[in-house]
């Protein structure tokens, strides 16, 4: 129970200042005159004021608060490497047991782990929620057991009592990691790209390792190739993109004895490889209907940029015109076939027959041309089962199909096969048919499939574009010149854009149009995996995840020949994924997160918050320490202990309050004063002189 006094005055402040400084001033004048009575005066004067003030007693009956200390414990992904796990229960163990045998004192822990996306360890934004939770008058001080890498530390709330920090680690810890430090989002295809990587070392490397490391470089998870590399220094990496689409590449520096940790050993860099120009050599062996459709379609794309060829007046032909009249350009066969051949990215022979123009050993070229990685459509007329066939030529032995020379003229509409359905070429086509279904083609060249893969089929179920691989490159046949039917859009038409589009990607070999492929894609931490297969349902996928273990995933299938689900990654970092021959790397966020950017315990962020609160950075190295209570604005740590600063916070349960005195008690006074000071001038006079009473008798 504690009393205070407290006034009530019953006129206002100013008022009773002002009746105050009245007293004072006649009390005063008394005191200079040499009034006998003036102490008394000023005794009533000041009993009547106290009246006026009214002042009262108040007693509160207070229940004593505990104090709280609040332990913030770091789980983020960087204090679960080597013995920082053990070294924090070991640290807030002994916390719990120094708190618990304080009187008065509580404890509240407070866990953090890794931050939303890769904001990394949110540390003062938990000890400020903390706080926010408790009352600030029972603070009596935190302790942070951490490695001391937060990434907030703007965020530090303004402490009520001192801060300490218990740092986990070892003086001997070191680390290596690698750091992308410049890649572009996507690069021309044939053009080489800067990558600038950089391997730093950080703590107390060793001097055995360091000055250099072996570094190894894989794309799109195929076999690494390794170089050894100077430590500490920018590396210009000079790459040409193998292919159209996502390039995945991914950089591992070896991992050496005695190193932290490996997550910061690795990166993945994904660059989309774009075609500056896609060359495409369109041969058309004679005007036709579908020649301006082959033409439109191609010059349409801005992308594209088309060499086309249309013999007009084949060699037999004899009209008697002198050639000095004709303003026809001279077929530049040499040139286009042999010596600049390997520049197109596609060559299209639409309805082309033999008739020396292409002697054998150029179409012999276009067929070495196949085999080292180029493409080649044939789009078949009525001229393939004829003797000057493009089917009897080099050409020929490549194609993966045989002439069967007949040619059926009637009304039928294209389907795709099962093998069709699964294909990225053709697969979902038949979705947009418009109502009704496609049109109708009136030509089909009959041919006898021998390899490769029939996906669309016309007459009789017979092959009508048949798709092949040849060593490296690709071909591909379709036994109708009747396309252009659905360009015109011929009772509602058909895919043929989209078709023709599908169908040159897939032989510029881009990934997504693969026949076997095993893709992956991210949003957040949830993860996408996908494999396309025109075979038997695959296998569960394995996925590596970024501390080594691994997780089988099973594919349902989604559609023919697409097969996917998701995952919940649980942490960022780099996954790689395996299933069968095939492989694939996707990274989380970035491959090594910024819970790994800085390994070593350093209490150099913290220092700047824990020193003006007279607090201390502790290396549990060097053993837990000892928690003490020391006085408000007093040094809070020293060697071996911290210090808590009790607050002595109360809970006020009762408030009484009673006038000091009576109202008729101050009256009293002030009359009796007054009254004692009337008698004491009356009978020593103003002066304070004896007064004596003389009768003068005359």
């Amino acid at each position: 129970m504690t009393g205070t006094l407290v006034l009530d005055p019953l006129i206002p402040m100013l008022a009773l200042y002002v009746l105050a400084g009245a007293a004072l001033l006649i009390i005063g004048y008394g005191l200079v005159r040499g009034l006998s009575g003036w102490a008394l005066r000023g005794l009533g004067a000041l009993a009547l004021l106290a009246a006026i003030a009214n002042p009262s007693l108040q007693r509160e009956d207070r229940e004593p608060l505990s104090d709280i200390v609040i332990a913030v414990v770091d789980d983020s992904a960087s204090q679960r490497i080597g013995n920082r796990p053990a070294q924090s229960i070991t640290a807030l163990a002994r916390v719990q047991a120094e708190i618990a045998a304080l009187p008065n004192t509580e404890l509240r822990v407070v866990r953090v782990g890794d931050g939303d996306g890769d904001s990394g360890t949110q540390l003062m934004t938990a000890l400020a929620e903390a706080l926010a939770e408790e009352p600030r008058a029972r603070i009596a001080g935190a302790i942070l057991i951490t490695d001391g890498q937060a990434h907030d530390m703007p965020l530090a709330p303004d402490m009520p009592a001192p801060l300490h920090v218990l740092l986990t680690g070892q003086n001997t810890d070191w680390d290596r990691r690698l750091i992308v430090k410049n890649a572009p989002a996507f690069a021309i295809l044939g053009e080489s790209v800067t990558l600038t990587l950089r391997i730093d070392d950080q703590g107390a490397v060793p001097a055995a390792m360091a000055g250099s490391a072996m570094i190894s470089i894989a794309i799109d998870g195929g076999e690494p190739q390794s170089y050894r590399v100077p430590v500490g220094e920018d590396l210009e990496l000079p790459v040409t993109l193998p292919h159209g689409g996502m390039n995945v590449l991914q950089f591992q520096v070896a991992v050496t004895e005695g190193e932290l940790t490996d997550r910061n050993n690795a990166a993945v860099v994904q660059i989309n490889g774009v075609r500056d120009r896609l060359r495409v050599l369109l041969v058309s062996g004679e005007p036709h209907a579908g020649e301006r459709v082959w033409r439109n379609l191609l010059k349409s794309d801005p992308s594209v940029d088309l060499v086309h060829f249309t013999i007009l007046r084949p060699p037999e032909k004899q009209d008697g015109i002198p050639v000095s009249e004709l303003s026809l350009i001279a077929f530049p066969t040499r040139e286009l076939f042999v010596e600049k051949i390997d520049e197109f990215d596609l060559i299209i022979f639409d309805r082309y027959r033999l008739r020396g123009i292409l002697p054998n050993s150029y179409l012999q070229s276009v067929r070495d041309y196949v085999t080292r990685g180029g493409t080649v459509l044939v789009a078949a007329g009525p001229e393939f089962g004829s003797a000057d066939s493009l089917w009897r030529s080099p050409l020929g032995e490549i194609m993966p199909v045989d002439a069967t020379s007949r040619v059926f003229e009637q009304g039928y509409k294209p389907e795709l096969t099962d093998l069709g359905k699964r294909h990225p070429v053709t697969e979902g086509l038949e979705k947009l048919a418009p109502a009704g279904g496609w049109g109708r083609w009136f030509r089909q060249i009959g041919m006898t499939p021998k390899s490769g893969q029939t996906v669309m089929t016309g007459i009789d179920g017979q092959p009508l574009l048949v798709l092949d691989r040849v060593d490296e490159g690709r071909i591909a046949v379709l036994a109708s010149d009747h396309m252009w039917l659905w360009g015109r859009g011929y009772e509602g038409g058909g895919p043929q854009l989209e078709l023709l589009r599908r169908l040159a990607h897939w032989m510029m070999k881009e990934p997504e149009l693969e026949e076997e492929a095993l893709v992956a894609s991210a949003i957040g931490q949830k993860l996408t995996v996908t494999r396309r297969t025109i075979g038997d349902a695959p296998a569960p996928v394995t996925i590596t995840g970024p501390d080594g273990t691994t997780t089988d995933l099973i594919l349902p299938e989604i559609a023919p020949g697409r097969y996917s689900a998701q995952y919940d990654a649980p942490e960022m970092g780099l996954y790689k994924l395996t299933q069968g021959d095939l492989s694939t790397v996707m990274a989380l966020g970035p491959s090594a997160p910024k819970e790994f950017e800085e390994t070593i315990a350093s209490g150099d962020k913290l220092e700047p918050v824990v020193t003006p609160l007279r607090g201390g950075i502790l290396q549990l190295e060097n053993g837990t320490a000892d928690i003490r209570t020391v006085a408000e604005g007093r040094v809070a740590a020293g060697r071996g202990w911290i210090g808590i600063t009790p607050r002595g916070a109360y809970l006020t349960q009762d408030i009484r309050v009673a006038a000091l005195l009576p109202a008729w008690v101050w009256l009293l006074l002030a009359a009796g004063f007054a009254l004692a000071a009337w008698l004491v001038e009356g009978r020593r006079g103003p002066n304070g002189t004896q007064s004596n009473s003389v009768s003068t008798l005359t």
